[in-house]
């Protein structure tokens, strides 16, 4: 019988994870997985699902564990110095870390901006909110719609809108500003940033609607209708001024101009940036339009735009505080992806040219098959010896 050799015997260790890391698709690192036990082996213990998600995500290594829903435990295999529960770990977070680079490619970009939470100053609340950037274009009816600084006369004076996305964990593509241009004033003037930068983050705790709430008492602002008092709503406390120091910022952006135009300007992040927690902030910098009336310097938002795709329910998280580490859940039955699962094909693939050839087309057939990818592993090293056998895959 024929036997055919394993070239990649001849390379050093570091020489085939350079080669194998050219891989950009997680499925890839599943076919890979799938041509035999040792290459089953070599993917999980050498975390390659993880590297390749670390590479598109590099704030992914604030992940300090990983978590998976229903407890699934399985028998280790035996590599090298690995112990039992190392093992599974191993596995666990290949799991975790495939599925969860597979759904930030798969995934539709949708707007995932749920709600405002606050902005730096606010002009004349309640009528120019941050609550009115939620709203596309610049009118409601016959009313303008948008959100106005309070006015400045040093034109650097920068301001922030922060916003809650729909999801605690997600990834975010692009986010969209439109500044709004005063069509009520004399020479319809746009009052536009000189140009804007991003954060996404996690509240403190407490909380900053906690924070705001100590401010309001500390201010006898009212907060019950006894008396005959107007009650003073937290959120409206909230949505007119941010509290400095009330979330953690994971990650900013560089500075990206803004045309001085009245249209949704579209800032496309030149990686898509991963959030934990799921807070965004828009910081305006710069100011150009000055009031006629007044003379003073404002900034003015008719609406934003937040563009990503929500990773919950399929994973969650979990923020460990104070050193801000992440716990990672990851839950594969309440996945968002669903792959049908083909019937049965051949997963023994000797050859390597075939990892982006025509076995895949269609759906991720290999990826669709990864929950009984290792048990029918397992039970051709029982029966059969990768190495002395060929096997070819049988006509799709």
């Amino acid at each position: 019988m024929e036997t055919r050799e394993d070239y990649f015997n001849w390379l050093d260790f570091d020489v085939i994870m350079v080669i194998l890391m050219c891989l950009g698709d997680p499925a890839d690192f599943i076919r890979v997985s799938s041509l035999s036990r040792f290459w089953y082996n070599f993917v999980i213990a050498n975390g390659l699902c993880k590297k390749l998600c670390l590479r598109m995500f590099p704030q992914l290594s604030a992940v300090d564990s990983v978590v998976e829903g229903g407890n699934r435990r399985r028998n280790p295999i035996d590599v090298g110095s690995c112990n039992s529960a190392e093992w599974e770990s191993l596995e666990r977070e290949h799991r975790a870390f495939a599925f969860l680079a597979r759904q930030c490619k798969t995934l539709p970009a949708t707007s995932c901006i749920a709600d405002a939470v606050c902005a730096s100053s606010t002009d004349n609340y309640p009528f120019e909110s941050i609550v009115n950037t939620l709203e596309r274009g610049d009118r409601v009816g016959p009313r303008a719609s948008y959100w106005s600084s309070k006015g400045q006369r040093d034109h650097t004076v920068p301001e922030t809108l922060v916003y809650k996305l729909d999801a605690v964990f997600c990834f975010i593509t692009e986010i969209n500003v439109q500044p709004f241009q005063a069509f009520f004033q004399p020479g319809d003037p746009i009052y536009a940033a000189k140009s804007v930068r991003f954060r996404v983050g996690h509240p403190k705790s407490p909380s900053p609607l906690d924070i705001l709430l100590q401010k309001a008492i500390q201010r006898n602002i009212r907060t019950d209708t006894s008396e005959g008092f107007p009650m003073a709503q937290p959120v409206d406390i909230l949505h007119q001024e941010a509290p400095e120091d009330g979330f953690i910022w994971t990650w900013t952006s560089q500075e990206f101009p803004m045309a001085q135009e009245n249209r949704l300007q579209k800032f496309k992040l030149p990686k898509p940036v991963l959030c934990f927690g799921g807070i965004v902030q828009i910081e305006l910098l710069g100011r150009v339009q000055r009031q006629e009336m007044d003379g003073l310097f404002y900034i003015c938002v008719s609406h934003v735009e937040v563009i990503g795709g929500r990773l919950f329910p399929g994973f969650d998280i979990e923020i460990l505080e104070p050193s801000g580490k992440i716990v990672l859940k990851y839950f594969p039955n309440l996945s968002p992806i669903r792959i049908r699962h083909p019937t049965a094909q051949p997963f023994l693939i000797p050859r390597l040219p075939l990892l982006r050839g025509g076995l895949m087309q269609g759906p991720l057939r290999a990826f669709g098959r990864m929950p009984h990818l290792f048990q029918r592993i397992r039970q051709q090293d029982e029966s059969d010896d990768p190495g002395s056998q060929q096997h070819e895959p049988e006509p799709t």
